[in-house]
């Protein structure tokens, strides 16, 4: 048994038993994470995996236990590997961020402006992505901190910090029919067609809630991942933008007017996640504290290192 093949049974369950994907992830062939498959299954006298013919569809028993042990091997090899680099450099070094567009371009600037004064020798690596892969680079140990939605406090391996609360706004050109009316009802904006963020990303799951709840079936004629592409369609006269009210700025937007929906749509939890029981420098306690004030460093330190993260974590839900 060797750490490869652990990770090709923690890898298998996160790409849906996708050899082609677990090959990707870990950089190999899929004829060599067929044969380590093999040779671990023949090493341990069991099958791992269940099986359609050649494709995997699923683990047995023994092969959930297994991805349990291999889960804390690797966490805990990691660990290792950090341990010297957390001790001996508490102000230098790298921190990997990953979070969506809408974060990246909105919501990070002043934190990571305010983090490079604290830390002017900590490099920061900014990626983006969808929420399922934010959660699997954290998962990985790909990156150190993710920044999105719900998803981030809905993952058991995974401690979560609530960063803060928003709301979806109604964007239109200047002088569109909707900035001469009063209140905005979910009717009156059902008979346009809209532009805003596709499934899964962004609330979206908010919007789609509450006009279902209202036994409306709107029209929504472009979705897209981020929110500067509903701007730009929006300004092309497309449809009525429906995206998150951090991402309009009226000095910015030259053309375009924000409408107020607080009452129309839940608001929304953007979540800080960091892998649990995973060791970090202090420096990314203190972006999380940048990003929330009220928490303190013990107190982040102690969710992310506590084996009852989750728990801990439901009760900072705003």
């Amino acid at each position: 048994m060797n750490f490869q093949q652990l990770r090709i049974i923690r890898e298998s369950a996160r790409c849906n038993y996708n050899l082609t994907d677990v090959a990707s992830m870990l950089f190999t062939s899929q004829s060599g994470v067929s044969r380590h498959i093999r040779e671990l299954e023949e090493e341990l006298g069991v099958e791992i995996f269940i099986r359609r013919g050649k494709r995997l569809i699923g683990m047995t028993e023994p092969g959930k236990a297994l991805l349990v042990v291999a889960e804390r091997i690797l966490s805990d090899a990691n660990n290792i590997r950090r341990i010297a680099d957390v001790f001996a450099n508490n102000d230098s070094g790298e921190l990997s961020i990953v979070t969506t567009h809408t974060q990246a371009r909105y919501s990070l600037p002043g934190v990571i402006k305010e983090f490079r004064e604290l830390y002017p020798r900590v490099r920061l690596v900014l990626n983006q992505g969808s929420p399922e892969e934010i959660v699997s680079m954290l998962q990985s140990g790909e990156a150190d901190v993710g920044i999105a939605s719900e998803k981030l406090m809905s993952e058991e391996q995974l401690a979560a910090f609530p960063y803060y609360r928003w709301h979806h706004a109604v964007l239109v050109p200047e002088g569109h029919p909707l900035t001469q009316q009063g209140e905005l009802t979910l009717e009156t904006l059902s008979e346009y067609p809209l532009v805003t963020y596709r499934r899964g990303i962004t609330g979206r799951s908010r919007l789609d809630v509450a006009f279902q709840a209202a036994g409306l079936k709107p029209e929504v004629v472009l979705s897209a991942q981020d929110s500067d592409v509903i701007k730009t369609y929006v300004e092309l006269g497309l449809g009525v933008g429906l995206l998150a009210d951090m991402s309009y700025n009226r000095e910015r937007d030259i053309g375009l007017v924000s409408i107020n929906a607080e009452h129309l749509f839940e608001a929304s939890t953007v979540w800080l996640g960091v892998k649990r029981g995973q060791l970090q420098r202090k420096y990314a306690w203190r972006f999380i504290q940048l990003c929330n004030p009220q928490l303190s460093l013990s107190e982040i330190e102690e969710q992310v290192l506590s084996p009852h993260a989750l728990e801990t974590a439901l009760d900072y839900q705003i």
